[in-house]
């Protein structure tokens, strides 16, 4: 059961909470920037998940000996390198995503541009000296045919609001590839908890010194921040560090969490009336395709692709 759960069971919830978080995220453009509103979301996840880390410590169980003082004061440092790392590259992610719903992206293209990352993580794969499969390039021009009828106007032209979400996709990417690299050594909860920190930290100067935060505007909002924080931030990217460090295949879970767009573009038409031209909803196929023929495994895989 238990291999069931974090490696499919949980990316799929993780799906479902982003997607729907983005309703949330672009109501909340009404009230605040996008610098506010992600540094109050991670300041809320960095709490609670800093009141749920001793508890997870508790009751988790490990056959591995007790680290030495020498060896635990290595593991923090490591811990809070990781975070840093992972909060930087979230930090970044996240307020290009939010700064393409203020400046007008839909919340259903924003949901599938940003899930371009299931294609160019396995793309960054050859500057890793990684193996691609011959699908990911399928996949690619797939996606780039997609972002087409998603992106490009009549005068051929990118949108500035989705290019600010394209961006979004390549920081989610670096996010994904961090992750990979330090979720072995650490604890899920832990190593979300200090991301949150620094995701916080890197939002909140951009905040003072792009924006001008009002606590009016921030109560006036405050709903969102919560779903999102609690929810968004706090439970689904907790679950999806959990489930990448269960998965014995990555390509599953990347193929799971690529469901977000599905949940995104279903959440901003039942709750926000938003509609598609048959040009885009032709691109949210072909990009949904790409993204999911991109992450299909090699017959014969000689290694690795995250």
């Amino acid at each position: 059961m238990k291999r069931i759960v974090a490696p499919i069971i949980f990316p799929i919830i993780t799906a479902m909470i982003w997607g729907s978080s983005f309703v949330a995220q672009s109501t909340s453009t009404e009230h605040v920037g996008a610098l506010t509103f992600n540094a109050s979301r991670s300041a809320v996840a960095f709490f609670i998940l800093l009141l749920l880390v001793p508890l997870f410590r508790r009751f988790e169980h490990t056959n591995r000996p007790s680290p030495t003082p020498v060896q635990r004061k290595a593991n923090f440092k490591h811990l809070i390198w990781g975070g840093f790392c992972c909060g930087t590259a979230l930090a970044l992610a996240c307020n290009l995503q939010q700064l393409g719903l203020v400046a007008g992206a839909s919340v259903g293209k924003t949901s599938f541009i940003t899930t371009l990352y299931v294609v160019l993580v396995p793309i960054c794969g050859l500057f890793l000296k990684k193996r691609v499969p011959l699908t990911v390039w399928f996949g690619v021009l797939l996606a780039v045919a997609g972002l087409y009828c998603l992106c490009i106007n009549e005068s051929f032209t990118i949108v500035f609001s989705d290019f600010l979400v394209l961006l979004c996709a390549f920081a989610y990417t670096l996010h994904i590839l961090v992750i990979d690299h330090f979720v072995e050594r650490h604890n899920g909860v832990e190593l979300s908890c200090v991301q949150f920190f620094f995701t916080a930290i890197w939002s909140s100067i951009g905040m003072f010194v792009f924006e001008d935060p009002r606590w009016s505007n921030i109560m006036a909002c405050l709903g969102d921040i919560l779903y999102v924080g609690i929810l968004s931030s706090c439970v689904a990217y907790t679950l999806q560090i959990v489930a990448q460090k269960a998965s014995r295949n990555p390509t599953v879970v990347t193929i799971l969490l690529s469901l977000e767009s599905v949940f995104g573009v279903l959440s901003g038409a039942i709750f926000l009336h938003e509609t598609l031209s048959t040009k885009e909803y032709v691109g949210c196929v072909l990009m949904l395709v790409a993204v999911l023929l991109a992450q299909l495994p090699s017959p014969s895989p000689k290694e690795s692709i995250v």
